[in-house]
């Protein structure tokens, strides 16, 4: 049953990050720095990036709203919130409208490991899933 959940899994068009997450990649990051900090800087990167177009930044509910042309055209949600005076944690939710035949989940989950990535060289990081 599992080899059967893990091939459906393989072809969903939605990928997203979690505090408990079974998928340890995919687990909430958190990052040593305060909301403010934490929140330009990486609305900060996704203005740098040329394969990015930033479309909606609410500050209030700590979300920016991306549109990723490249490597895969998605649609990326950044929430940004701040645990402690100094704890912020990093979550992502991405989708696609594009179909693969060999699945999108993969390429999605990629994407959201390259975003930590990039998170991880402006910030230090604190740990995932520290709640779960």
């Amino acid at each position: 049953m599992g080899i059967l959940k893990d091939i459906f899994k393989r072809f969903q068009k939605q990928c997203e990050t979690a505090e408990n997450h079974p998928d340890e990649e995919l687990r909430t990051h958190y990052y040593k720095g305060n909301f403010n900090q934490v929140f330009q800087s990486v609305e900060q990167s996704f203005r740098q990036d040329s394969n990015c177009h930033i479309t909606s930044v609410s500050k209030e509910h700590g979300e920016i709203a991306v549109e990723v042309r490249r490597p895969v055209p998605c649609f990326l949600i950044v929430t940004i919130i701040s645990v402690k005076p100094l704890e912020t944690a990093v979550d992502f939710n991405i989708s696609s409208e594009k179909t693969s035949l060999t699945g999108m989940y993969p390429l999605l989950k990629k994407q959201i490991i390259t975003y930590y990535e990039r998170i991880n060289r402006l910030h230090t990081y604190v740990g995932n899933g520290r709640n779960a």
